[in-house]
């Protein structure tokens, strides 16, 4: 066997390896592409983190329909807040239960600026999943379960505030039939902000429902409100 036809076996073997590698990944971003053209959906999303944290989020249910709507709820210790968004447009309760803009609560000091800055860059499940399994290495495939490390720039979009050191973060999909069911994300981290240094160890599931029989019911007030 001559050297020219051992290069080109050697080059057709590894581009076989890589598309085999790749094959997983390719499939995932496929399934999480798929959720966004859906009619609607429903989602919870949990966060467990150390019960030393000083910071213990609450679940956030929420629904979305293409082009539409998209209602949530948050809880934050006792406080229930809900959220409206179409567009790039979002309004929000505040404490008094009224509707406000999130630019306008932004501008305000306060909890009302950082629950402003939360909504205003929030993203529903179906652009968050596109964006974290296009931001994966190594993606292993177990039956109907992908998982993978994030990159260095997936994990800049698993701290909004403050500067991580030394950041760590794993992914984890469930499909069925091909379908995007539940993601989880896994990040550890030391983080500064305002001057503080804090340990951030989070895992964050959201779980996907009644995907084509959602319905989106939204407060008129809030319909007045965004327009």
């Amino acid at each position: 066997m001559n050297a020219k036809l051992l290069v080109l076996l050697g080059s057709l073997f590894a581009n076989s390896l890589l598309a085999a590698d790749s094959a997983p990944a390719d499939a995932l971003i496929a399934a999480a592409k798929q959720l966004g053209e859906k009619a609607n959906y429903s989602w919870k999303t949990t966060v467990v983190v150390p019960e030393s944290a000083q910071f213990k989020p609450g679940p956030n249910n929420g629904k979305s329909e293409k082009g539409g709507f998209t209602y949530m709820t948050l809880s934050f210790g006792d406080n229930l807040t809900e959220a409206v968004m179409k567009g790039d447009q979002a309004v929000v309760t505040n404490q008094d239960g009224d509707w406000k803009l999130a630019s306008e609560l932004e501008k305000e000091e306060g909890p009302g600026r950082f629950l402003g800055a939360i909504i205003r860059g929030y993203k529903t499940p179906a652009v968050q999943a596109v964006a974290l399994a296009g931001a994966l290495k190594d993606v292993k495939k177990d039956g109907d379960v992908f998982t993978g490390e994030m990159t260095a720039e997936g994990l800049k979009t698993q701290f909004r505030f403050g500067e991580p050191k030394n950041p760590k973060g794993t992914a984890k999909f469930w499909l069925k039939d091909g379908e995007l069911v539940k993601f989880q994300t896994k990040v550890t981290a030391k983080l500064e902000f305002n001057g503080n240094e804090m340990d951030v160890d989070r895992e964050t599931t959201t779980e996907i429902k009644d995907v084509g029989t959602t319905k989106v019911n939204v407060p008129e007030a809030a319909k007045k409100k965004l327009n």
